[in-house]
């Protein structure tokens, strides 16, 4: 096992890592929308979600992998009702290649955000 980290993405809040590679897999810690000064971002679920995408494609890529390697994906989400804001956001990062999906609705997130996303990717070749 390989722990990973980046400065691309905001530190862990908690006694984790970012993510973890074993042999050709990288298993993601859930993102929220920090920034890598450690604050929420600014706006609402879509903002929210795509900071989200950036802390994700930062860690893939320290991992050695992308979006286009992720073979599962778990998305949870404060509020059902802003399920299609999310969708949306969501599906313009996976266009082509569409990984399996998981989404439920939980009581509350870390520091109160909105989307909480983590993923599962094969590490490039």
């Amino acid at each position: 096992m390989k722990e990973v980290f980046t400065k691309q993405a905001p530190e862990a809040i908690g006694p984790y890592s970012q993510g973890i590679k074993v042999n050709n897999v990288f298993y993601s810690s859930g993102q929220i929308p920090l920034t890598t000064a450690g604050e929420i971002v600014s706006g609402g679920v879509e903002e929210q979600t795509h900071q989200v995408f950036q802390n994700l494609q930062a860690v893939l890529a320290e991992a050695g992998s992308s979006l286009n390697h992720v073979i599962k994906a778990t998305v949870f989400i404060k509020d059902m009702d802003e399920f299609p804001v999310i969708n949306e956001v969501y599906g313009s990062y996976f266009q082509e290649h569409q990984p399996a999906r998981s989404c439920v609705e939980v009581a509350r997130l870390p520091k109160d955000v909105k989307v909480e996303i983590e993923v599962i990717a094969l590490l490039s070749s």
